[in-house]
């Protein structure tokens, strides 16, 4: 699978950056020929099987690297995002009613009401990535937040097509739906 010096330099600069017709002009003598043609060259050169598995091969090694050195990659950015999806409050707090003494009558007798228990766990003890806040207000108001459930499932189906897909689906219904509109509109005798 060896290339020609200009085909193995035509491909270098397309890796670079390069258009088609820049690389081209780079690394063959174009100088007479007009755009059209290095256009139609180019294009020509890139589907020639050896260049484009030297391209692919290149560019393959481009995007790792790329990847490599990114601060996040698209596969921990989709992992992200389902973990928020998949989240559960129960993996932060547990919650539970109880009778509680608020206080005693005159005679001695106790006071009692249901309230709400929440019982947080121990930060260190748990993955925190996906909580958004948690503070105590006035009044001793205690307020937990995790990330947005819908917005990262709405999210996932945008990025895996699923809207994209219903979105046919339901035009294919509304299609079917007026060819059958017709036809039932139609006389025949």
């Amino acid at each position: 699978m060896k290339l020609t010096l200009k085909q193995e330099k035509f491909v270098q600069e397309l890796i670079k950056g390069k258009s088609q017709r820049e690389a081209y002009k780079i690394a063959y003598n174009a100088k007479n020929m007009k755009d059209t043609t290095i256009d139609s060259h180019a294009c020509r050169l890139l589907k020639n099987d050896k260049v484009k598995a030297r391209y692919d091969e290149l560019r393959g090694k481009v995007v790792k690297r790329a990847e490599e050195k990114a601060i996040i990659t698209a596969e921990e950015v989709l992992r992200g995002i389902a973990d928020i999806a998949k989240d559960d409050i129960k993996n932060y707090l547990s919650f539970r009613t109880e009778r509680v003494v608020v206080g005693y009558t005159d005679e001695g007798e106790p006071i009692s009401e249901y309230r709400t228990i929440v019982d947080m766990k121990d930060s260190d003890a748990i993955d925190t990535k996906n909580i958004a806040e948690v503070s105590i207000g006035k009044g001793g108001v205690f307020k937990f937040k995790t990330y947005c459930k819908d917005k990262a499932l709405y999210k996932l189906a945008d990025i895996m097509g699923l809207d994209e897909m219903a979105q046919k689906k339901q035009k294919l219904a509304e299609d079917r739906f007026e060819h059958e509109k017709d036809i039932d509109g139609r006389k025949y005798w």
